[in-house]
């Protein structure tokens, strides 16, 4: 990795607040009844794949992701590359499903995720 990505990967990781095992824990119980609103088919993270989970993420702020049978991308892999350029955090992890979480602070309060302190 060049030291200009690695830079920007560092800042990148920054950015993002730290969470508490508590509200990851949380978010993980939110998103256990979610059904999937972003699916990876056999073409992978395209454009389109991102612009869907940035306009679902800025109306939901948790959602789920499932990566297809035909898609070639290793879960990981897909959910980093889709945290990071939607700017969003990885909740978690489980087969070929995976949960990311971005605030959006234009929500109304009595619609944005409420994090325990």
């Amino acid at each position: 990795m060049k030291e200009k990505d690695f830079k920007k990967f560092m800042k990148t990781k920054l950015e993002h607040k730290k969470r508490t095992g508590k509200q990851m824990r949380y978010l993980r119980s939110l998103g256990h009844h979610l059904k999937p609103l972003v699916m990876l088919g056999r073409d992978g993270i395209t454009d389109n794949v991102i612009n869907a989970a940035d306009a679902v993420l800025g109306a939901h702020e948790l959602i789920k992701v499932k990566i297809g049978n035909g898609c070639l991308l290793e879960r990981m892999e897909a959910a980093e590359v889709i945290a990071e350029r939607t700017g969003s955090e990885i909740v978690q992890v489980i087969g070929k499903t995976f949960l990311v979480f971005r605030e959006n602070p234009d929500r109304k309060d009595e619609h944005r995720i409420k994090l325990p302190a």
